[in-house]
């Protein structure tokens, strides 16, 4: 039977789901209800599954599947888009948005399906119910999508069965079910984005710097499947593989990824990030604000190790120096939100490029720096560290980035949606930067009052709507562009139900709360 917390958690995530089609009601919201439906018991047969040890692969086990919220998270996206796109008359993102719900129904579909091929004895009624959802997407794909937009859908499921398998393999313990879902899912539809935009560039079509995400989303996690295949074979802690390892980064980066940019982009790739970070004195101001605050969080790395006597070598830093980061990552954010969004948007993909590479440096010790960074962030890791990578730090960059790279732009003409869809790139901010950790700090050192079966506490959750509610005013003040048109109620619900998924929620809340939160501005 399934526990207290995640049977509170499906229920808001049944309440997101129900608030967001009461807005945007038509054929798609049944598919997402029999969705949602058919992944609530299916997570049940994934927790059973990880329990007893069942599972194909190793998951991360301090968690449960987490099924239900990751199933719903690129549907209800894509959903959302499309209301968005066809309110603007923006034909071409009703349609992608069209796409990306279904792909995200059907990679779910296959996860489901998988959790009860393995699962003995077969269960009956979840296989019927399985079929029943199965049937409803398929049946609404027929009849909604063409055929080269079905043949797109198969080929990103395609790329998630491939990618699943090897990364699975690959990183025991780095992911729940759920976690795999949104992540693989992800980099499987930024993937087939990108192989598709290759074979049909367009000169003047399509803005650069989607181009660079896509590039570099891609690039980073081919090269790391490049050395983690190589490093197979011959030991990656010696002088001789560092060198190999920073030679073929280099012929990889400047003989593959960026003849493929500049074919994108149709110009020197190089030349356009320096012209376009330096294009007006905002972005050199921003540019060297930003180098202090980095400056910053590398200080208190180095403070918070200095501290670590040779005594207490077991010593882990503490929920509050944790939320020191978040406390930059919104200094970081903020002024970029309010001045100048394009550069936010590419320097978070600088930054993501930045950390996926550090990482290598570290997971696979690669001299002069691999052992320093496995020393320094060995202070920060906590039980969802658990498996071979440290992804906690990517992940928060993942969940304050995400809602500005996804930000439906050509469907917002004056730059910003209406109502709370003004909101959507503060998304990550206000659930992470603020409600995330006002809800640590305050739960740990003044909560009293638990939620049931969970560590977190009543005052904590309370504190973070609070704390959101007035960081929304804040932005009203700063930020003359966001104008909610008295869209107050439906924010104020959006927060609470969010804050509340972060009290019950197991999973990488820096990733799944801005998605959740982003959705209900959109909606």
């Amino acid at each position: 039977m399934l526990n207290k917390p995640v049977l509170v958690e499906s229920l808001i995530v049944f309440a997101i789901v129900l608030f967001v089609h009461a807005v945007v009601w038509d054929r798609y919201s049944w598919c997402a209800v029999a969705l949602a439906v058919q992944a609530f018991y299916v997570q049940f047969k994934w927790d059973r599954l990880l329990q007893l040890g069942g599972a194909v692969f190793q998951f991360r086990t301090a968690a449960n599947s987490g099924l239900l919220p990751a199933s719903m998270v690129i549907p209800l996206l894509g959903i959302a888009m499309k209301e968005r796109c066809k309110s603007a008359g923006i034909v071409y993102f009703e349609r992608f948005g069209i796409v990306v719900a279904s792909t995200g129904m059907l990679v779910a579909l296959f996860l489901s399906v998988i959790a009860v091929g393995i699962t003995k004895p077969v269960p009956t009624n979840t296989c019927i119910l399985t079929g029943v959802a199965g049937s409803i997407i398929i049946y609404t794909m027929k009849h909604s999508l063409t055929v080269s937009e079905v043949i797109e859908v198969l080929e990103v499921l395609l790329i998630f069965v491939y990618l699943s398998m090897i990364l699975l393999y690959l990183l025991p313990r780095c992911f729940t079910p759920g976690e795999a879902l949104l992540v693989l899912g992800g980099i499987s539809f930024v993937l087939n984005q990108l192989i598709k935009r290759s074979l049909n560039v367009i000169e003047g079509r399509g803005d650069p710097i989607d181009f660079f995400l896509l590039v570099a989303v891609v690039g980073v996690v081919l090269l790391g499947l490049f050395f983690t295949v190589l490093f197979l074979f011959m030991d990656s802690g010696t002088w001789i593989s560092s060198l190999f390892f920073h030679m073929m980064t280099a012929v990889l980066g400047l003989g593959v990824i960026m003849p493929w940019l500049y074919r994108l982009i149709q110009r020197n790739p190089l030349f356009w990030l320096l012209q376009f970070l330096f294009q007006t004195q905002t972005r050199v101001y921003l540019l060297v604000y930003w180098t202090f605050l980095a400056a910053s969080a590398c200080g208190v790395v180095f403070y918070q190790n200095a501290k670590r006597s040779s005594e207490s070598k077991k010593h882990q830093a503490s929920t509050i120096t944790r939320k020191y980061f978040h406390f930059i990552v919104v200094a970081t954010y903020v002024p970029g939100l309010i001045y100048d969004r394009q550069l936010l948007y590419v320097a978070a993909v600088l930054c993501l490029a930045a950390f996926i590479f550090l990482e290598y440096i570290r997971y696979f010790r690669i001299k002069p720096f691999g052992q320093t960074l496995r020393h320094l962030l060995s202070l920060f890791l906590d039980e969802r560290d658990s498996g071979p990578l440290i992804l906690t730090h990517i992940y928060l960059l993942l969940g304050m980035s995400l809602p500005v790279w996804l930000f439906p732009r050509s469907c917002a003409p004056k730059g910003t949606l209406s109502g709370a869809g003004a909101l959507v790139p503060y998304a990550g901010v206000l659930a992470v930067g603020v409600g995330d950790t006002i809800a640590s700090v305050f739960g740990s050192t003044m909560g009293e009052i638990k939620w049931p079966g969970t560590k977190k506490t009543v005052e904590g959750t309370m504190t973070a709507i609070f704390a959101q509610i007035i960081a929304v005013a804040l932005i009203l003040i700063f930020d003359s562009n966001v104008n909610l048109n008295s869209s107050y109620a439906w924010i104020l619900a959006s927060v609470s139900l969010v804050s509340l998924l972060e009290a019950y929620t197991t999973q990488i809340d820096n990733l799944l709360l801005p998605l959740y939160l982003q959705i209900m501005f959109m909606a």
